[in-house]
């Protein structure tokens, strides 16, 4: 919260300032009303003055005529505020959120990240324009109430200041217990995204295998904990209100009684007590208001830890922090893995000593059972995760002392379940980079989708959102054509091509023989037949290298790339038989 407050609302105390004087002006007119009621019984009306009267009318109308008209002035600023903030909020989080490292995105997961950017974000936008509002006005009414009941008569005052302390107690004590319970809460609602996110993205699966009534259980039961922990946090909070009307209520009859004696025995005036019963209305409203606040404070203030905690998380940038390494001189080698370990989480061997290297222009396939580490390979030459042990180089130089755009940029890619966006085919193969129209066009030659795009209406034809409208086999070609046209220095194929089939995957390889060949090339794949005539062949298995060389020196030295060999020409086998 303290960032919220001292950061991204510092350029709005000026105009903050300006509408708590406009707020606290309209306020004290609402404050003058009953005072002036209380007057015109006691004193005006009994003189007779008629002329008076009228005059204290126009004065009540005036005050009741600024109090709208600067309220209204006030929310407006204050709405402004809001949306102002939230949006520099929302923007700085979705930026930090874009160059987050992946580690950090790994540990905060991905439905919580939009969880987050959504109904976080929302409830410190509810707490900032509440508390400028009702945050502002409620303490005015509250306090000026007191004051202007004390000067009206003090000794009723005393049986309202003998409530205050009471009230003041229920608050803090459910703000103490509320708080945790909204944090809970949001956990909660991460996970309930997590879950229709999953469901939705395959719902195809879910219909094909027949479990809709295993996920409507999954549903529920998330659904429900969801649920129990709103009201855990609700009950709690609902605890303030009819606690607030007891005391208050009690206070009233007391204030009542008391009042009635006083005019009884001459102390007080009709008038007054009138005047002190509204007095008492207003500061029971504000008190209200007061509670109500408290329970957006709570909210929002979970709300804001979990934004902070993004924010102030370990971005891209700070590998960039890590000590300078030593540049090499250039070696005959373009692209080189020595000894290379890594972990994801710091105790498993998710990648064990990897040493290979590559010629430029050269292709190299990776191949091995799910969960050997081929993927984890991609993620440490992009760098988006720092290796353990080893050192990875490009072109002689450590790829630790590149920019992240520098060493990106070399690249072109397309990973496993990539993203389609809902845009246009050409903007689905540009990206937003600076490609030609007829660049994307040529790309989309080279990966063999130029027939099903002029079936499609065109390359400006727009595609669904995940590209709904699109097959497998045409995704994958939309992917590869986005890698393809900014013409990579080194291009990553991450099972890209299993939904090809093998006339097309052929005649992919064929263009980029033809058209890339200073392209280094490194493909991961489950068939053989994508890898088999490639330069060199990686065989990987729990995170290490058990087999490297051309697939006839693999059929010769690797007994487990003999048996994916054999396991899968059987296969083949029986499809053909």
């Amino acid at each position: 919260m303290k960032r919220i407050i001292t950061y991204y609302l510092k350029p709005y105390y000026l105009r903050m300032t300006v509408g708590f004087f406009i707020k606290f002006s309209g306020t004290l007119m609402d404050l003058f009303l009953p005072w002036t009621l209380a007057r015109m019984i006691d004193v005006v009306i009994p003189a007779g003055k008629k002329e008076e009267i009228f005059l204290w009318g126009i004065f009540m109308f005036v005050c009741s005529l600024l109090a709208v008209i600067l309220s209204i002035i006030a929310n407006r600023m204050a709405s402004r505020v809001a949306s102002d903030s939230i949006f520099t909020i929302r923007e700085d989080l979705f930026r930090k959120v874009m160059i987050l490292s992946n580690r950090q995105a790994d540990e905060i997961t991905k439905p919580s990240l939009i969880s987050r950017l959504t109904s976080d974000t929302y409830n410190v936008h509810q707490m900032i324009g509440r508390i400028q509002r009702l945050g502002v006005r409620a303490p005015i009414l509250l306090v000026g109430g007191i004051v202007m009941t004390l000067l009206l008569d003090p000794v009723l005052a005393c049986i309202l200041l003998a409530v205050l302390p009471l009230l003041t107690a229920v608050v803090i004590v459910v703000s103490r217990k509320s708080i945790p319970l909204f944090t809970q809460l949001q956990e909660k609602v991460d996970g309930f995204v997590r879950l229709i996110r999953e469901d939705i993205a395959g719902i195809r699966v879910i219909k094909a295998l027949s479990k809709e009534d295993f996920e409507q259980k999954r549903f529920d039961k998330s659904n429900r904990e969801v649920v129990d922990w709103e009201k855990r946090a609700t009950v709690t909070t609902a605890i303030i209100n009819p606690v607030m009307n007891l005391f208050l209520n009690m206070g009233l009859v007391c204030v009542v009684v008391a009042g009635a004696y006083r005019v009884n025995e001459g102390l007080s005036k009709v008038g007054t007590i009138l005047a002190f019963m509204t007095y008492f209305t207003i500061i029971l409203n504000a008190l209200m208001s007061i509670s109500r606040m408290f329970v957006i404070i709570s909210k929002a203030t979970a709300s804001a830890e979990r934004i902070d905690r993004v924010l102030e998380g370990e971005d891209e940038a700070s590998f960039q922090l890590t000590q300078a390494y030593k540049e090499v001189e250039k070696e005959t080698s373009f692209l080189e893995f020595n000894h290379v370990s890594f972990s994801y989480d710091g105790t498993g061997n998710h990648l064990r000593d990897i040493t290979f290297h590559m010629e430029k222009g050269e292709t190299l396939g990776i191949i091995g059972a799910t969960g050997s580490g081929k993927s984890s390979v991609i993620n440490l030459l992009m760098r988006y995760y720092d290796p353990d042990e080893g050192t990875i180089r490009i072109n002689g130089r450590d790829i630790r002392t590149m920019s992240l755009k520098d060493l990106r940029s070399r690249f072109g890619t397309v990973f496993q379940n990539d993203v389609i966006f809902e845009e246009s085919i050409l903007e689905n193969i540009r990206m937003g980079r600076n490609i030609s129209k007829q660049e994307a066009v040529d790309a989309a030659g080279f990966a063999k989708a130029l027939e099903f795009i002029g079936e499609k209406g065109g390359i400006l034809e727009s595609l669904n959102i995940r590209g709904a409208n699109l097959s497998g086999g045409q995704k994958q070609r939309i992917l590869i054509a986005r890698a393809l046209a900014a013409h990579p220095e080194i291009l990553i194929l991450d099972d890209s091509s299993s939904a090809l089939d093998y006339k097309t995957d052929s005649q992919l390889r064929r263009e980029l023989r033809e058209n890339f060949p200073h392209t280094t090339c490194i493909f991961i794949a489950q068939r053989v037949s994508s890898v088999r005539n490639l330069n060199q062949i990686l065989v990987m298995e729990e995170g290490a290298v058990i087999g490297r060389g051309t697939h006839e020196e693999l059929m010769e030295t690797c007994e487990g790339y003999r048996e994916i060999v054999i396991s899968q020409m059987g296969a083949e086998r029986r499809r053909n038989g």
